[in-house]
C-alpha cells in the first residue's frame, strides 16, 4: 500500500448496507480520500517545477566542483522531475477517479523516496569539500521544508526528508564539509525539526476535520 494513499475503504461493508449513517460516514470517507488525493495532484505540478529550479540555483552558486559531476546530478534530479510530470499528467487527465488517483498515490510514494535519494547526491556531487555550515543545511533543508509546505502530507515529507538529510550528513563527515561531524548533526536536528513540525501540521488538519460545524 501506498505511504501516500489512506487504509483501504471497503466499499460493501454489511454494517454500512444495514445501517444508513454507517453508509453515509463511509461515502464521507470516500468523497474525503478523493478529495485529498485530488488536491494532491494538483500541488505535485509545483514541486516539479521547484526541483530542477533549485537543482540550477544550487549548481550556479557551487565553486569547485566539476561540471561533470554537477551534469550527473542534474540528470538524477531530472528523471525525478520528469517522473513528477508523467504521473501528473496521467492523474489530472482524471482527477476525480479513485483508482487513477489511487495508482497516482502509490506512484508518488516511490517518486519521492527517489527524488530525496536525488537530492542527497547532490551533497555529494554539487558541494565543494569545505561547504560552509550555513550552506550544508539549506542545502538539506531547504528542498525538504519546500516538499513539506508544498504537499501538505506527513508521509510525502518523510520520504523526501530522510534520504536527503541521511545523504547530506554522510557528505558532511565524508567529503568532508567545514564543520564534518558538526555539520552532520545539525542537519539530522533539523530534519528532525521538520519531520515534527510535519506531524504536528497534520495532526491539526485532523483536529480540524474532526471538530463539528457550528
Amino acid at each position: 500500500m501506498s505511504l501516500l494513499a489512506a487504509p483501504q475503504i471497503e466499499p460493501h461493508l454489511p454494517e454500512a448496507e444495514a445501517n444508513p449513517l454507517a453508509k453515509l460516514a463511509l461515502l464521507h470517507a470516500e468523497a474525503e480520500e478523493t478529495a485529498r488525493l485530488a488536491n494532491l495532484v494538483g500541488r505535485s505540478l509545483h514541486l516539479a517545477l521547484l526541483l530542477p529550479a533549485l537543482c540550477l540555483f544550487t549548481a550556479a552558486l557551487a565553486q569547485g566542483v566539476s561540471l561533470a559531476s554537477q551534469m550527473v546530478w542534474g540528470v538524477f534530479i531530472a528523471f525525478a522531475t520528469v517522473a513528477l510530470l508523467r504521473a501528473y499528467a496521467t492523474a489530472i487527465a482524471a482527477p476525480f477517479e479513485r483508482p487513477v488517483l489511487k495508482t497516482f498515490a502509490k506512484d508518488m510514494s516511490a517518486i519521492l523516496l527517489y527524488a530525496g535519494f536525488a537530492w542527497g547526491a547532490g551533497a555529494f556531487l554539487a558541494l565543494p569539500a569545505g561547504t560552509s555550515f550555513a550552506a550544508s543545511i539549506i542545502f538539506a533543508v531547504a528542498p525538504s521544508l519546500a516538499v513539506a509546505i508544498l504537499l501538505r502530507e506527513q508521509e510525502a515529507a518523510f520520504l523526501f526528508l530522510a534520504p536527503a538529510a541521511m545523504l547530506s550528513a554522510f557528505a558532511a563527515v565524508l567529503k568532508p564539509f567545514a564543520g564534518g561531524a558538526l555539520d552532520a548533526g545539525l542537519i539530522l536536528l533539523a530534519a528532525g525539526a521538520i519531520a515534527g513540525a510535519a506531524v504536528l501540521a497534520a495532526q491539526r488538519r485532523r483536529l480540524a476535520l474532526s471538530l463539528p460545524l457550528t
